[in-house]
């Protein structure tokens, strides 16, 4: 490996070479806090010196005897056909030049005679253009508007660079404002800054340039693993390739819309794309919940990618797998986040993401079922869930590893082999957990006690949907949004779970003893959902009492009345036809009541998930 160090002071790194920025680089992210450290360092030293020496006129010469050299950090950059590209750098080389801009704004305020070296070090003349020496391609209308001094006028549209361009200049101007009190001061402190300030060019060829690049950002906390894998994919194919097929703007794309659902999304999405790709169970696949980076260019990882010393290999990735996979990736988390109803609705409403999991595990590259399989497996998801909650035989972290089990059993599967994956696993926890001998996936003898064990969400979750069945069998619209009967819990606009059988001692006379009691009345057939006020209101008042408050609210609240009956809602044939003898109306709510309304539930619950 051939590496060739260069000692440089700001005016010969900013002499007459331009550099580009190659497709290793992130874009330009520092924010004004690196920004305004770099300032107070640079201007501590200065201001140290200055203060003894503020009498003395403006002088290189004076500067090189009385201001000693500050080190700013080492700069990489390798040579293709006579093109200088920063490996790594960018970050530092992008705010000095900033910083330098608004230097030569301040030369012309007081009509310096540095004007043109301070330009000079800005951008080069050729015929009547001008070469910014940081040539940022797709930002160079952001630099020409702040080097003209347009900065409320800048179109920072191209992108997060130009963004941080314009609102790190701005910080940059302000503090410069501050501390440059006159001509004397800002000529002496230009010289100090051109001359003083000190950076380390290491040069390097161009097949090191992968390593040199994972090693100095991989052992640091500045970039992330995604940022990281960039480089090691691409730093791997020829300019002429990577411009031809514009694999570089490929990988911006992507992680853009990636990272448009929330900050460094792509590091999440490769981990979610790997596990669901690749392991075999939960356990295999907490491997890639550390450097993911490293293992996809480990040598038993090439049996999967062959990413490792293969140009062919990585073009291959990011045509293929890269492209579909994040597309599906993105199309997956926004239904997840935007579906108003049905089994995205749903898992969002319980908190799963494991339908990220299961689609990019049970789809293939460009597969043209794919959004039956993704909306199969986000049916199954809920199923899954709400029956194993419906059964007492939900655990967490048994969950999650029955949904890393399915991931690996309907990979690249197709959509009538999904429900058998989901089946058993239900049956093995059933098995377990409850010693099931044979498979029905929703029994009453398990669904009997379903209530007290139940946390309140889920409760709530569970008459949102017995609610959206009935409304679409009676043909009407739900009074309220899945949405809001889930998570809305305010005092007044909330929705609470009601005991329909008060603490007293009327209703405790229904019931052998007090424990019982307590038992029975929190079993789903004796709870409803209701909005807070009305909640509050009929918290302890005797069941007669209690029917008036029903009125208008949810459809199952309502079965409770006999004007519900007597509506224009086809409850006659929505009875005879699932067999539903337990739907009347009950004026006395005793043990009985409560058991039928229970065995109702049950009926209904297993129409909508089993």
């Amino acid at each position: 490996m051939d590496i060739s160090p260069d000692k440089q002071n700001i005016d010969k790194v900013f002499a007459n070479t331009p550099y580009y920025i190659d497709f290793y680089q992130r874009e330009y992210k520092w924010t004004s806090e690196p920004v305004k450290r770099l300032l107070d360092d640079i201007f501590y030293k200065f201001n140290e010196v200055y203060q003894k020496n503020r009498n003395l006129p403006p002088d290189e010469q004076i500067v090189d005897s009385k201001y000693p050299w500050y080190y700013l950090n080492t700069y990489v950059t390798n040579t293709i056909d006579g093109r200088v590209y920063i490996v790594d750098g960018q970050q530092r080389l992008t705010t000095l030049t900033l910083i330098l801009i608004n230097l030569y704004h301040k030369t012309s305020l007081y009509d310096s005679q540095l004007f043109g070296w301070v330009e000079d070090k800005i951008c080069g003349r050729s015929g009547y253009g001008k070469t910014f020496w940081m040539r940022h391609e797709s930002h160079l209308s952001t630099l020409e508007s702040i080097f003209e001094e347009k900065v409320d006028n800048t179109n920072t549209d191209s992108g997060l660079t130009a963004e941080n361009m314009v609102k790190n200049y701005k910080t940059i101007k302000t503090w410069i404002d501050q501390n440059i009190e006159d001509k004397n001061q800002l000529e002496t402190f230009i010289f100090y800054f051109l001359r003083r300030l000190v950076l380390i060019n290491l040069s390097v060829e161009q097949t090191d340039v992968p390593m040199v690049f994972e090693v100095i950002n991989d052992r640091g906390v500045r970039l992330k693993p995604y940022e990281i894998l960039k480089g090691k994919l691409l730093g791997q194919i020829d300019k002429i390739l990577l411009d031809k097929h514009q694999y570089n703007q490929l990988w911006e794309n992507k992680t853009r819309a990636i990272n448009q659902l929330s900050d460094d999304e792509t590091d999440r999405f490769f981990r979610f794309y790997l596990k669901a790709r690749f392991s075999q169970n939960r356990n295999d696949a907490k491997r890639y919940d550390g450097d993911y980076h490293r293992l996809m260019f480990s040598n038993d990882f090439q049996q999967h990618l062959k990413l490792d010393h293969n140009p062919q290999g990585v073009m291959d990735f990011l045509s293929k797998d890269f492209t579909y996979f994040s597309n599906l990736y993105v199309k997956l988390s926004m239904r997840l986040k935007n579906d108003n109803k049905g089994g995205f609705a749903f898992n969002r409403l319980n908190n799963i993401d494991g339908v990220l999991l299961l689609g990019l595990s049970v789809c293939k590259i460009n597969d043209l079922d794919e959004d039956n399989k993704i909306n199969k497996v986000a049916h199954e998801t809920d199923r899954l869930f709400s029956l194993m909650q419906l059964q007492n035989i939900y655990e967490s972290n048994s969950f999650q590893e029955s949904l890393y089990n399915i991931a690996s059993k309907i990979r690249d599967s197709d959509t009538d082999s999904i429900r058998y994956a989901f089946d058993e696993e239900l049956t093995k926890a059933l098995t377990e957990k409850r010693n099931a001998t044979t498979y029905e996936p929703l029994t009453y003898s398990l669904f009997k006690t379903a209530g007290d064990n139940l946390n309140t969400r889920f409760k709530r979750y569970f008459f949102a949907r017995i609610d959206g069945f009935l409304s679409e069998q009676f043909k009407v619209e739900m009074r309220h949004s899945y949405e809001d009967l889930v998570t809305k819990t305010g005092a007044k606009t909330g929705f609470h779970i009601e005991h329909i059988l008060s603490k007293n001692e009327e209703n405790q006379k229904y019931f052998p003893d007090e424990d019982t009691f307590l038992v029975e009345r929190n079993r789903l057939g004796g709870i409803l959902l209701l909005k807070g006020k009305d909640n509050i209101s009929s918290s302890n008042e005797i069941y007669q009492q209690k029917l008036k408050t029903y009125s208008g609210t949810l459809l199952w609240n309502e079965t409770l009345r006999e004007d519900f009956y007597k509506s224009n809602l086809d409850c006659e044939r929505f009875k005879k036809e699932y067999d539903l003898k337990e739907l009347i109306p009950i004026d006395k709510f005793d043990n009985e009541a409560l058991e039928n309304r229970h065995i109702l539930l049950f009926k209904i619950a297993r129409m909508i998930w089993a």
